[in-house]
């Protein structure tokens, strides 16, 4: 049974990810915690207070963001919802 070149290359290229990227797997996560968190900052800047110029499209983003708030400001610090409009707590 011979095994395709595409699947051999598969197995390589993952090999060769868990090799160079596995030790950092841990920092890569936090950083991409980090970027969320940034990213939910800029779009809740309006309703926590903060003056927005994107705020008409950051608006639209709203929903996307609403079932990961909780842990956002459990994180951030904050032990209840800062705001009004959002009742997590």
């Amino acid at each position: 049974m011979t095994v395709s070149f595409s699947s051999r290359w598969a197995a390589f290229s993952k090999g060769l990810n868990d090799f160079y990227a596995g030790p950092y797997r841990k920092t890569f996560g936090v950083a991409r915690r980090d970027e969320d968190d940034h990213f939910m900052l800029v779009v809740l800047a309006e309703s926590l207070g903060v003056p927005d110029p994107a705020a008409y499209y950051t608006a639209e983003l709203l929903p996307a963001v609403y079932e990961d708030f909780h842990d956002w400001h459990q994180r951030s610090g904050i032990p209840r919802s800062p705001l009004d409009h959002i009742s997590c707590c």
